[in-house]
């Protein structure tokens, strides 16, 4: 038989054999939506119970998976944790990302559209779910386990902060703002975004759009009687409660 020969054979063969990734995927979605699954019910019971307060029996049992599985796959309870933040903490940036991704590029109608970005990022980053949680787990628990949150320090607040100030950056240098330390005030825009709401949130309320709004205006308002180009303290109108 010809080399040619064999190289169609060879050829056809694989055509009519089982693909192997055919016959690993089943077993793949079926790990995938079992691990999902343990870390959704770790999420709600660690910000239920706090770290030291959940149980592994707690999390299988509202996963719908035997206690050995959760082991299985995590080892120990520290290890699931860890990976329910950085779980949460990827979802979280993502829709911070993708926020970003609607800051103003010019100055035409600067309060209005910071202000517009400022309601976004309330409702889809700092009032959502995994912000909340994000928010609930690090009041709880930061600081009797600070080594678990390292993820959270390292990969949510210091990216933001700095992708923000870029786009800060780009304003200030068109000239329609005035800022020294980008960093900072990113992060002094981000506080005062949500100022009005920390005390509602700290005792599980959630805000409602007009608070969100009125939230936002009192922030943006804020933010350019320090920063805006050539703005006195008193030619913005008065900040209304």
């Amino acid at each position: 038989m010809s080399k040619t020969s064999r190289r169609i054979i060879y050829r056809e063969m694989k055509n009519f054999a089982p693909s192997e990734k055919k016959l690993d995927e089943p077993t793949q979605r079926g790990q995938f939506k079992k691990r999902a699954s343990i870390l959704e019910a770790a999420a709600d019971v660690f910000c239920r119970q706090g770290f030291a307060g959940a149980s592994i029996d707690e999390i299988a049992a509202e996963a719908n998976v035997s206690r050995q599985t959760i082991y299985n796959h995590y080892c120990e309870k520290e290890t699931l944790f860890i990976a329910v933040v950085d779980d949460v903490l990827k979802r979280a940036n993502s829709m911070i990302f993708s926020m970003l991704a609607t800051f103003p590029i010019n100055a035409d109608n600067l309060e209005e559209d910071l202000v517009a970005f400022a309601i976004r990022i309330n409702k889809n980053c700092i009032c959502n779910q995994d912000g909340k949680f994000l928010r609930r787990l690090v009041q709880n628990e930061g600081e009797r386990y600070p080594h678990l949150f390292e993820t959270w320090r390292q990969q949510g607040p210091g990216r933001i902060v700095s992708a923000l100030g870029a786009l800060f950056a780009r304003l200030s240098a068109s000239g329609a703002l005035t800022i020294e330390d980008f960093d900072v005030a990113a992060r002094q825009f981000l506080a005062l975004a949500n100022a009005d709401l920390q005390v509602m949130m700290l005792f599980g309320q959630t805000p409602s759009d007009e608070q969100i709004e009125s939230a936002a205006r009192n922030a943006v308002r804020t933010f350019l009687r320090a920063y805006g180009a050539g703005v006195s303290a008193g030619r913005l109108a008065p900040v209304s409660g």
